[in-house]
């Protein structure tokens, strides 16, 4: 049950930024149950500018996994011991964060069971990909806490369940330049080549949404030469890869006609903002729990057509099979139907 004392509360992700992103909806909803509480988030490094400025976090644990991964683990153990946590929630289900918990001087630790120590936890939550009550991620995080507050109410709609990011007025200046009445958003890349939709096929969007209006393409340095790949000859957009950061290209996404993206970060940024997105997800499959959470959003996929699919949780770096019909086999006049 919550009460009304002050607590001081560790919360802890250090997966990939998207989890992070998701993390901070369970960080709203402790600050919730208990307002008085001094909440502490611990990361990796890489992945604080998407939690560091929210309102509801006292402090930000930084995790360098460069240069002495180990060491630098120890050193932030070390000095987070020295804090009384009256408890402490894992999100993530790999071994260092599970350390982290069992280290921890509180007499409430709760986290996933498929944590490798677990053992060390005081209450423990089944976390199950595709989930059974076709949960999504927010809801499965939201068990923890239920674990320390009997009475939480976990609603079915994981769409009262939105993130949120430390925006500021600085990121809103910075893209004021470029929004208009009607302009879209692209983010086509991703980390696992199976996660993104086919270049050529993003190619053939833009060409049709570049006949509507302006079309702005987002993404990391390391994006540009894809990008302008997509849009090449094509006056009708502009590559801002590597001009914007996370916070800037979420700013960009709200006032958006319409955001595009794959099953990857972008997709989250998008429901922060609560942008209208179209999720294009070709190995993976909307049952893991990772689906866009704006209002206005859809995932468009082959549907169980394929028996291949989902052929990972994360994806590859090449279709297994190479033939990759679960992005093939997506037609471009079906993402353009969910424009209006």
């Amino acid at each position: 049950m919550s009460d009304a004392s002050s607590k001081n509360i560790l919360i802890i992700q250090t997966a990939f930024i998207g989890d992070t992103i998701l993390a901070s909806q369970f960080v709203r909803a402790v600050k919730e149950q208990f307002p008085n509480s001094k909440i502490h988030f611990f990361l990796r490094k890489g992945n604080e500018s998407v939690i560091q400025g929210l309102p509801t976090i006292e402090k930000t644990w930084i995790w360098d996994k460069q240069g002495g991964k180990t060491k630098n683990l120890f050193k932030l153990i070390s000095e987070l011991r020295k804090i009384k946590f009256d408890m402490v929630f894992n999100l993530h289900r790999h071994f260092n964060s599970g350390l982290v918990t069992s280290m921890m001087k509180s007499p409430i630790k709760v986290g996933f069971k498929q944590n490798p120590m677990s053992f060390a936890f005081t209450h423990k939550v089944n976390h199950q990909i595709p989930d059974p009550r076709g949960w999504h991620e927010v809801q499965r995080n939201l068990e923890l806490l239920k674990q320390a507050v009997p009475t939480l109410q976990i609603v079915d709609n994981s769409k009262n369940y939105k993130p949120e990011l430390p925006i500021q007025q600085k990121n809103i200046d910075k893209v004021s330049q470029y929004i208009t009445d009607n302009y879209f958003v692209v983010a086509p890349a991703s980390v696992w080549f199976t996660k993104a939709w086919s270049e050529h096929k993003y190619r053939e969007l833009t060409v049709e949404l570049a006949k509507l209006g302006k079309v702005y393409f987002i993404g990391a340095p390391s994006d540009k030469d894809l990008c302008d790949r997509i849009r090449q000859d094509n006056p009708n957009t502009v590559n801002l890869c590597g001009g914007l950061n996370l916070l800037d290209s979420a700013a960009l996404m709200k006032n958006a006609r319409r955001v595009f993206v794959n099953d990857s970060a972008p997709l989250h940024l998008a429901s922060c903002v609560n942008a209208k997105t179209t999720a294009v997800f070709c190995s993976t499959i909307p049952g893991f729990g990772y689906t866009p959470l704006a209002d206005d959003s859809v995932v468009v996929d082959v549907g169980d057509s394929l028996s291949c699919r989902p052929c990972g949780l994360h994806g590859y770096k090449a279709c297994p099979l190479g033939h990759f019909k679960c992005a093939e086999d997506i037609e471009i006049k079906k993402v353009m139907a969910t424009i209006h």
